[in-house]
């Protein structure tokens, strides 16, 4: 069975505690780090190359959008995912938290079963927020004023007809299951399509993709 491998950034150890026992209980995943502070957790990352790291935002020395900044950026580190946790769901920090490259997003007053379940989702490279979620979060990011941003059209033009249709449908939260189906594809093709869109357009992961997505027009809030 493929572990899926985590570091648990949380600077409140019984909280962290409380996360270490419940995926401790998961045969699929590993704890192989964990960290109370931002600085701690970029440690932990470079340390053990972990799928996910579970990064709270508010923590000491350096916070949790440093600290995903600092690690989706840094090439040896291509392969781990960041699973933001927030106190809200529309909390400024999540945009701060787009913006740094984050791949999911969970809020700390969820079900413990919502925890298992995003870091499944995020270490498959599977869209972890619900469709209508989705439209919300990426309306309201793209509709702030953001000065420094330009549209990602880079690659856009190299996409074929069906790519576009599959990242119209990324943009609205499907799964590649889900989009397969509704493509009436086979999943490994639905799979090909994602990884060839993701390599045109030089994302990182899908929240890249939706994003990209509605930028370009593809999709409409």
């Amino acid at each position: 069975m493929t572990h899926t491998r985590v570091v648990l950034a949380e600077d409140q150890p019984m909280v962290r505690a409380g996360f270490r026992s419940l995926l401790d209980a998961r045969s699929d995943i590993e704890v192989v780090g964990e960290a109370a502070t931002g600085a701690q957790a970029l440690e932990q990352a470079n340390a053990h190359h972990p799928d996910v790291v579970v990064m709270d935002i508010r923590m000491p020395e350096m916070d949790g959008l440093e600290a995903t900044r600092r690690i989706t950026t840094d090439p040896a580190l291509s392969g781990t995912r960041i699973l933001v946790l927030t106190t809200f769901e529309l909390d400024e920090y999540v945009f701060g938290a787009l913006d740094a490259g984050a791949s999911g997003f969970l809020l700390k007053g969820g079900e413990p079963a919502d925890l298992v379940h995003a870091i499944r989702i995020v270490a498959a490279g599977d869209s972890l927020l619900a469709p209508s979620v989705t439209r919300r979060l990426i309306h309201t990011y793209l509709s702030r004023p953001r000065p420094h941003a330009t549209p990602r059209r880079d690659g856009i033009s190299e996409l074929t007809t069906r790519e576009r249709e599959v990242l119209g449908l990324i943009a609205t939260g499907l799964t590649n299951a889900e989009i397969a189906q509704a493509l009436h594809l086979s999943p490994l093709t639905a799979k090909t399509h994602v990884s060839r869109i993701l390599t045109k357009l030089g994302a990182r992961d899908r929240v890249q993709l939706v994003i990209i997505a509605y930028q370009t027009g593809i999709a409409q809030p």
